[in-house]
């Protein structure tokens, strides 16, 4: 399979995991096996890193604290950023890691149960951590749009139109 429909099916999953290899081989002119083939090969590669649903918790009543963590980093030698980056990113209450340009070094999006976990959780293991000199934490008051998903829609507009 061709680079081209490779990054076809990428594209198709990235918006709906849940597309059968059957609905996509018909997207994109292929066979089924091929595309199986080829979904097996881009997960062994490790270009599909994981498949994931994206849920509203607030909907299904499920209280979740998240903070975005900006970290300024004094990077170690001969590791840069990277040593640093990866043991903040192994912990459990951190769901995505990035190293960043601006006015922080890395960015985190971390969840927690209550406002004192995630709080102790930046205190006690990310700002302890040699190497990390700086903290900033902002908090998600509400979600708009996640994995391009929109989460409220707009109510409808029932007014009567008026002409000229």
């Amino acid at each position: 399979m061709n680079t081209e429909k490779s990054r076809e099916i990428l594209q198709i999953l990235q918006h709906d995991s849940r597309t059968t290899a059957e609905s996509i081989a018909s997207m994109i002119g292929e066979s089924v096996q091929d595309v199986k083939a080829g979904i097996e090969r881009l997960e062994n590669d490790g270009i599909i890193k994981h498949y994931s649903t994206t849920v509203d918790w607030e909907k299904a009543g499920v209280d979740k604290i998240v903070a975005f963590v900006d970290i300024t980093v004094v990077p170690a030698r001969e590791v840069g950023f990277d040593a640093i980056a990866m043991r903040i990113a192994r912990h459990p209450e951190v769901r995505s890691a990035w190293l960043v340009s601006g006015g922080c070094d890395l960015s985190i999006m971390v969840e927690a149960a209550t406002l004192k976990d995630l709080a102790n959780f930046v205190a006690e293991k990310i700002a302890t951590i040699d190497g990390v000199s700086g903290t900033n934490t902002q908090f998600l008051l509400r979600k708009y749009k996640e994995d391009n998903v929109l989460f409220h829609e707009l109510e409808p507009d029932n007014r009567l139109v008026v002409s000229p």
